[in-house]
């Protein structure tokens, strides 16, 4: 069996083998670009690992398992615009290397190639196949426009934000899995367990993401803390600070969320030190770690024999680990 490091490797060589010949060039440069560009690529590692649970020849399935990377950076491109944002993974985003037409150009043909590497399965398993990843890819646009739908409310509950993270983020992931194992025939009951290992697994890590980006250390992390704090993002954080606040600590809250022009480094220590007094990241862990708790029960229902899981429950403890 194949390890998450060794899948990795394969998926960014068979990602920088990629041939793009149709023209024009101007159209495909961007698209080799955004997947030249690095990252963890969690989802085709997660479905490579699933499938590698079932089967040993996991490189069979390397072509959908670049669809599905091709779609999460197509979604990534997408949101760097409609963003604004500067810079992905340390390099400058199409938008701002290229043009907003080109950006949105090249993602609209990036979606079109994720179907075009997805499809490149059986016939016996297409429909099922394309069945799963389209309704995920709605699924992933509904939770998109509940995320912009959010910066307009300050009184998002934590059950509208679970709901958002798990369309947003999280049905990907279970995605991922659930393509895995249905590529290598898995049991029926499997996959669709395996579906909620994913769906938890994916809960955990948006939230994990909420976390460092407030808790985390700058060196490690990449970027500066705060990010979210700055820009009033509805977060697990900012949504029970919200809720849980009263009196002069929720006038102080408000303040912060509502001023225009105010010194980025005292906006991060005024909130977090308001997050600090509420006790929001004990609060946030503790939902980590239950999300992860239900995702590893999940997985311990899978049948097969334990070892077979091994490397794929080895990779989610990875990346509860990670700090960045």
């Amino acid at each position: 069996m194949y390890n998450s490091d060794e899948l990795l490797s394969m998926v960014n060589d068979s990602l920088a083998n990629l041939p793009y010949t149709r023209k024009p060039q101007s159209l495909y440069d961007p698209i080799a670009y955004v997947l030249s560009m690095g990252g963890k690529r969690i989802r085709p590692v997660l479905m490579l690992l699933t499938y590698n649970i079932y089967r040993n020849d996991p490189e069979r399935i390397m072509m959908q398992a670049i669809g599905l990377e091709t779609y999460h950076n197509y979604t990534l491109l997408h949101d760097d615009l409609m963003d604004n944002a500067d810079v992905r993974r340390g390099h400058q985003t199409v938008h701002k290397r290229w043009d907003a037409n080109t950006a949105i150009l090249s993602g609209d043909s990036m979606l079109v190639l994720a179907y075009q590497r997805m499809q490149q399965c059986s016939e016996r398993q297409l429909k099922v196949v394309l069945d799963l990843y389209t309704e995920t890819a709605l699924e992933i646009g509904e939770g998109q426009q509940y995320d912009m739908d959010f910066e307009h409310r300050n009184d998002v509950t934590e059950e509208e934000y679970i709901e958002m993270i798990r369309l947003k983020t999280s049905v990907l992931l279970a995605c991922a899995v659930k393509l895995g194992a249905l590529l290598a025939d898995a049991p029926y009951k499997d996959t669709e367990l395996l579906y909620s290992f994913g769906e938890q697994l994916g809960l955990a890590f948006q939230l994990q993401d909420d976390l460092l980006d407030v808790y985390g250390n700058p060196e490690i992390f990449g970027k500066a803390i705060g990010g979210d704090i700055i820009s009033n993002k509805k977060t697990y954080m900012l949504i029970n600070a919200i809720n849980r606040s009263e009196g002069h600590q929720r006038e102080e809250l408000m303040r912060w969320i509502n001023a225009t022009d105010f010194d980025r480094e005292e906006k991060v220590k005024a909130v977090t030190r308001i997050y600090d007094e509420l006790g929001i990241r004990q609060l946030c862990e503790r939902k980590i770690n239950f999300y992860f708790d239900e995702c590893r029960k999940y997985l311990s229902k899978v049948s097969v024999a334990e070892e077979r899981k091994q490397q794929l429950l080895d990779y989610t403890y990875e990346l509860m680990r990670r700090k960045k």
